[in-house]
């Protein structure tokens, strides 16, 4: 036997609820937390249809041929960004009729592969070496309500299916422990001028990459204290019983100590980059992580506070980007003027129902909070109260001017320079996510940003 899924019984009911009538197949995402010896899966939701599909052409769909990848990953990408710290997309499912069983193992593996290109491709981390690999792919035949679980290793696209276990346990997802901590970010990214390849979304990634450097080797202190990774974080700690509620959940207060990501020494390698701008993101950012109470190592519980300070950071940034391509032409907009204003989106949290989990989404100052109810429950399948919504930060501020200066560039510039990334960008609204043409997105690069974070 393979891995071994524990799932909280709430996904089960969630899955085996679903009426297969009107369609003859319906897919979704598997959501929760991967460890060495097993995974454990919190939440379940199924791929939204396409707003532009007919009733005809819903009907139409009676092959998994029909099956949209690319409309799939990008819901998985949508739903990645709403994961705090520790969780993740562990893989996908499909609920097919009986006459279709046949050709679902070709399709789900495909699935799984796009899903996690499309999820990994804007990360600032990559996987550590021992982390799991395999992702799950669950079929589950309508009729029978049969269920066939698998894995696939997405390190190795020749992979083959390897058998799993899925077992079911009640209360799942009420015994977590969450990691909090207030981390200042003060990030200065220079815009290349040299090559009209460099997008605004190439250089900030790049910029970011070497903070992340930051990120990754700074000391973080759980409750005041430094712990040795290998131990439990529970030791000295009373362990959460089953059924704990959230109020009453146990919550680690974390501090961030980073280094100088330059010393000294190694200023003689610095270069001289002409730049049409730079990007400066300076302010407090509040970031959570969660991790299971079953024996957590202090290792594992700070690889997951860390990914959630990469990830907050780089979403937003790049969640702004979107809209200002969307909505704006940025290089006509502000080669006149010397500096406009924007609101930043900042964090709003949302308990998973009967769950000490938290997930998250962003929100612009002018977005209602209606709008944000609206595209958790399209994202998650799920009702979401209004009264849940837990808004993390006050509103942030981005100051956007042109100015063509000399930048510093920390970094030696004999490295290789990444491969062109391709210029479509996803909508900060999954319905915006398919067939958006960006073509100012070469423009952009041209455009100098500051932005600044205000929270309390």
């Amino acid at each position: 036997m393979g891995r071994s899924y524990i799932v909280d019984e709430t996904v089960g009911q969630y899955l085996l609820n679903f009426d297969a009538k009107e369609k003859a197949y319906i897919s979704g995402l598997l959501i929760g937390q991967s460890s060495s010896q097993r995974d454990y899966v919190l939440l379940a939701t199924r791929t939204p249809p396409k707003e532009e599909q007919n009733e005809s052409a819903k009907q139409a769909q009676s092959t998994l041929a029909d099956l949209d990848e690319e409309w799939a990953s990008a819901h998985a990408n949508q739903v990645s960004r709403m994961l705090p710290g520790g969780l993740l997309v562990l893989g996908v499912f499909i609920l097919t009729a009986p006459e279709l069983a046949k050709d679902v193992q070709n399709v789900i593996r495909r699935l799984i592969f796009s899903v996690e290109k499309s999820i990994s491709k804007t990360r600032l981390w990559n996987l550590s070496e021992g982390e799991v690999t395999e992702r799950v792919a669950l079929h589950i035949c309508s009729s029978s309500k049969k269920i066939l679980c698998r894995t696939y290793d997405i390190q190795d696209p020749k992979s083959s299916a390897k058998p799993a276990e899925w077992k079911y346990q009640n209360g799942l997802s009420s015994s977590w422990l969450s990691l909090e901590c207030t981390i200042h970010v003060n990030i200065h990214v220079p815009l290349s001028s040299t090559s009209a390849t460099y997008t605004l979304e190439k250089n900030t990634k790049n910029g970011l990459l070497r903070w992340a450097k930051q990120i990754e080797s700074g000391v973080f202190l759980i409750n005041g204290q430094v712990k040795e990774e290998d131990c439990n974080l529970l030791e000295g700690q009373k362990k959460p019983s089953r059924g704990t509620t959230q109020s009453s959940s146990q919550t680690f207060d974390v501090q961030v100590l980073t280094p100088l990501l330059q010393s000294s020494s190694n200023r003689s390698t610095a270069t001289v980059q002409v730049c049409s701008g730079s990007v400066n993101l300076k302010g407090d950012v509040k970031c959570r992580a969660y991790v299971h109470s079953n024996k957590p190592k202090v290792k594992e519980a700070v690889q997951a506070l860390k990914r959630d300070i990469l990830n907050t950071v780089s979403d937003r940034s790049h969640i702004l980007f979107e809209d200002l391509l969307m909505t704006e032409t940025p290089a006509k907009k502000y080669m006149n003027s010397e500096k406009e204003f924007h609101s930043l989106p900042h964090r709003v949290f949302v308990p998973i129902p009967g769950s000490s989990v938290m997930l998250c989404d962003y929100k612009f100052g002018d977005e209602s909070t209606v709008a944000i109810q609206e595209h958790f429950e399209e994202m998650l399948d799920r009702s979401i109260r209004m009264e849940d919504l837990e808004i993390a930060e006050e509103m942030n501020t981005a100051s956007l001017h042109l100015s063509a200066t000399r930048s510093i560039d920390p970094d030696n510039t004999d490295e290789e320079q990444p491969k062109q990334l391709k210029k479509g960008m996803t909508a900060s609204k999954f319905q915006k996510n398919i067939g958006v043409a960006v073509a100012t997105a070469v423009a952009v690069f041209a455009v100098g940003f500051s932005f600044h974070y205000f929270s309390d």
